[in-house]
């Protein structure tokens, strides 16, 4: 990079950041279900974690429910990126509800290493935060076979069947030098502990937390664009911090930045989480502009070009299905 002169006040914007090809695929999921069907369209949880994506749902007629109970028989639900279990779907299917699955292809893929390994009767160990749907969901999966390992601090209670039949999965959203930690102190408990056939962290995650590494190095702070649910956002806000940063922050848009973060600083990196349209971006960079920060350069360090097809639901009649 060029270097900055003494009074010079520069942006870092990471790229790749912003919105990955399944959380695009499910916006527009939910878009295209209300353009052939009409409002209201249902969807269950949070399409993706972004408070902005789903207000903006929410006036085009989207309505947004915790559990399909809440669905009246017969409407159209829309499960999130995040998947859900089995019994959501059989649910479901007993109150004669229309589903459109916008799951992440990817999700779906640990999903299917679950199953196929609790067919093989393996101990399953899933890397992950409790609570967040998309542990649910690959839980739902296999129920007796997968134990959550949420961190560090979970690795020394972990109690297996049988230390030869033994795998580890991970939500796909976390941070990979955290996982690859714990990955390996459960090797030293499980020597025999085998890893799932591909990696389990999407690609999108890996590529943020790469680009984000590259900007942190240079900034004395860096700002993340991304909601407080948003488990690969606030990763980022951790892998800056770990990497260079002075100080690092979500935020969910251009409001919440405090000016005083600001102050004495020449050198600001933006990124944003994987659900998180560009738009907001964009706002934050003209709140920066307006504090002398007209300096922007975009540093890219993973080209990104991966598109998901929409789900099969959307592309037949679900009136008839």
């Amino acid at each position: 990079m060029e270097p900055q002169t003494p009074t010079s006040r520069r942006v870092l914007v990471a790229k790749p950041r912003g919105y990955c090809a399944g959380v695009d695929r499910a916006v527009v999921a939910v878009e295209k279900a209300l353009e052939q069907y009409g409002a209201p369209i249902y969807v269950r949880k949070q399409i993706v974690h972004n408070t902005h994506v789903v207000k903006t749902l929410e006036a085009r007629g989207a309505i947004f429910v915790e559990e399909t109970e809440e669905v009246p028989e017969g409407e159209i639900v829309v499960f999130s990126a995040h998947g859900v279990s089995p019994a959501v779907h059989e649910e479901a299917r007993q109150r004669g509800l229309r589903t459109v699955d916008a799951t992440c292809p990817l999700v779906t893929k640990v999903h299917n290493e679950a199953k196929r390994f609790a067919a093989q009767d393996y101990d399953i160990l899933l890397i992950g935060h409790e609570g967040h749907e998309e542990v649910e969901g690959t839980s739902g999966e296999a129920p007796d076979h997968i134990q959550l390992v949420d961190g560090l601090d979970s690795v020394d209670k972990v109690q297996v069947k049988d230390p030869d039949k033994l795998v580890w999965l991970s939500q796909t959203t976390l941070s990979v030098d955290e996982t690859t930690e714990t990955v390996a102190r459960l090797k030293e408990r499980f020597p025999t502990l085998i890893d799932p056939p591909s990696d389990d962290i999407c690609y999108a995650t890996q590529n943020r937390q790469v680009a984000v590494k590259e900007i942190a190095a240079e900034a004395q702070l860096v700002i993340v664009v991304g909601s407080e649910n948003s488990s690969n956002s606030k990763r980022l806000v951790e892998v800056a911090k770990d990497h260079g940063a002075e100080a690092a922050y979500l935020v969910d848009n251009a409001g919440f930045i405090q000016d005083e973060w600001l102050e004495g600083v020449t050198t600001v990196g933006v990124t944003s989480g994987a659900s998180v349209p560009e738009e907001l971006v964009d706002e934050v960079l003209a709140r920066l502009a307006g504090h002398g920060f007209d300096d922007v350069r975009e540093v890219e360090s993973v080209p990104e070009n991966v598109r998901f097809a929409l789900p099969h639901e959307l592309r037949k009649d679900l009136r008839v299905s």
